[in-house]
């Protein structure tokens, strides 16, 4: 389990269902012994990218995830516990000592040392390189000096080797959470090999990624087909009970449901909405549901004036009725959202929304005409994640409660849509998906609304906000960062960057030829429990 990430698909939570942890993955799917040297299909959509620093969705997280062992991993009561880490300690939050286990080894047969954290995370931190999820180092010294065109510097200050498994990190100012964040897949190491120059990734590197983790791969990236791996035997953690997987790659949700009926496919992560109905009867006791942390909303580019006004984007928002989109179109699989974080985290609260969240046609129709919004509304979406049924049924909610025109826009794959709002190309309002990267509110706030934020596509900036942030972050216990953390989210109500829609839950289905399925919070499959059955 690691990473936050964009996306994709339909992710599937369900709030209600957070206190039975114990409900839905567990167990086995099936029957007989299992296969060691049979490998297991999952799918996944097509990755953006498979550079630790720079991938920032859920398909691209999965498989990283089998090619890399984070330094800390997350137990049931979501607390951080070492794995690739013999230990990280601070005695004031600020100064953190990271100390490796030994016998980790790249699958090039590289020994793993501190050298291979601090070239990673200094590349994902330069400015230059353009990495999607630099802002996760925005909180080590020196960060600042790697910013810009021309920065100042091409390492950060706050790291420093103390011997071949020890380095120290030191924070621009304390933050408690910070070995909470050392799970997410940003921290991974990369060999000395995926540099052709200090600090200049290989060419080829990331169509075959090497790292430490328990699966190696097998051969590259096949885009929009498959990326394969297999089992690395000198990992020295926990083996996998499988001897590869084949990430198979998707563009219609459809499809991969009825590979899995035929058998075609083991696993898939998102049972798509058309087929929420009849998912039960047609997998039997292979139909799953576990908790998760993904929240579903529709993001404005209030960088553009016929959004920039934050009474039309309430008004859309009180426009929509989520409460019926949720029952007719999701069955019921998720949970109506009216706040900004997943209640999986310490520090949420129902309903901070406000009037915003309430479904009233007449004061939508009356407030959007009075602030001017626009007559024809475009909602963008990834086509291949699922989306098309509660889009246009937004779509004819706005219509008749607005009384404008509205269309719904397909891009290909997510990665065409993160592509398109990155470079701030016109797609009107556009919808996405959150899932956590490491267990805390801030992570639901920081990345997608602070003026600096790795996934914030969609131009907020608040000063105000940006401060409550950053004193949450360097508040010395999580009680006093939460209450900032609260009241950055109010502020974000009177804003209203994104309306929030849903929250999901784990809504997975297998073949009849694996068992041990199980799914973590982070929407990724949980490659060391699965197993195949004879």
């Amino acid at each position: 389990m690691r990473v936050r990430r964009l996306a994709a698909w339909t992710a599937l939570p369900l709030a209600v269902t957070l206190g039975l942890a114990a409900c839905g993955s567990g167990g086995s799917g099936g029957s007989g012994s299992s296969n060691p040297d049979a490998a297991v299909r999952i799918e996944i959509a097509e990755p953006q990218h498979l550079v630790p620093t720079n991938t920032n969705e859920t398909s691209g997280s999965q498989v990283l995830a089998a090619l890399f062992s984070p330094l800390v991993d997350y137990d049931e009561a979501n607390k951080p516990y070492e794995v690739a880490a013999e230990s990280v300690t601070s005695s004031d939050n600020t100064v953190w000592t990271v100390k490796l286990k030994d016998g980790y080894t790249f699958h090039n047969g590289e020994k793993v040392t501190a050298d291979n954290y601090i070239d990673a995370w200094n590349y994902g931190a330069y400015a230059p390189n353009g990495q999607n999820s630099s802002y996760f180092f925005e909180k080590i010294a020196g960060y600042e000096d790697l910013q810009g065109e021309t920065p100042k510097a091409r390492t950060l200050s706050g790291l420093k080797k103390v011997d071949d498994l020890t380095f120290t990190v030191t924070l621009s100012q304390p933050y408690s959470e910070f070995t909470s964040m050392l799970g997410y897949t940003a921290f991974y190491p990369m060999p000395k090999a995926a540099f052709s120059a200090p600090g200049v990734l290989a060419e080829g590197y990331e169509q075959a990624p090497v790292g430490q983790g328990p699966f190696k791969m097998k051969g590259t990236w096949q885009h929009d087909a498959k990326v394969e791996v297999e089992k690395y035997d000198a990992f020295p953690g926990e083996k996998p009970k499988v001897a590869g997987v084949e990430f198979r790659i998707y563009q219609q949700p459809t499809a991969a449901y009825a590979d899995v009926l035929s058998d075609n496919l083991d696993v898939i992560k998102t049972i798509p909405t058309e087929n929420l109905s009849t998912a039960a009867t047609d997998l039997g006791d292979r139909y799953k549901q576990s908790p998760a942390s993904s929240f579903q909303f529709l993001a404005f580019p209030t960088f553009e004036k016929e959004y920039s006004n934050p009474d039309v984007r309430k008004a859309i928002s009180m426009a929509i009725d989520r409460d019926e989109i949720t029952k007719s179109i999701f069955k019921d699989s998720q949970t109506p959202a009216r706040s900004f974080v997943s209640p999986v985290v310490g520090g949420y609260r129902a309903d901070t929304i406000g009037a915003a969240g309430t479904f009233d046609p007449a004061k939508a129709k009356a407030l959007y005409q009075a602030a001017g919004g626009p007559s024809k509304i475009e909602l963008s979406y990834n086509g291949d994640g699922g989306h098309k049924d509660w889009i246009d049924a937004t779509c004819n909610q706005l219509k008749t409660n607005l009384g404008v025109e509205c269309v719904g826009t397909a891009e290909p794959k997510f990665a065409d849509l993160l592509t398109k709002v990155k470079a701030k190309q016109p797609v009107g309002l556009f919808r996405m998906g959150w899932v956590m990267d490491y267990p805390s509110m801030e992570n639901y706030l920081g990345p997608l609304y602070s003026t600096n934020g790795s996934s914030n596509y969609y131009g907020y900036s608040n000063p105000e906000f940006d401060k409550l942030l950053a004193e949450g972050a360097s508040a010395p216990t999580e009680e006093a960062a939460i209450k900032k953390y609260q009241q950055a989210e109010e502020l974000l109500a009177k804003d209203m960057p994104v309306i929030p829609l849903r929250y999901g839950q784990n809504n997975f289905g297998h073949s009849t030829k694996v068992k041990n399925v199980e799914m973590d919070l982070f929407d990724r499959v949980d490659l060391l429990k699965i197993e195949v059955v004879n």
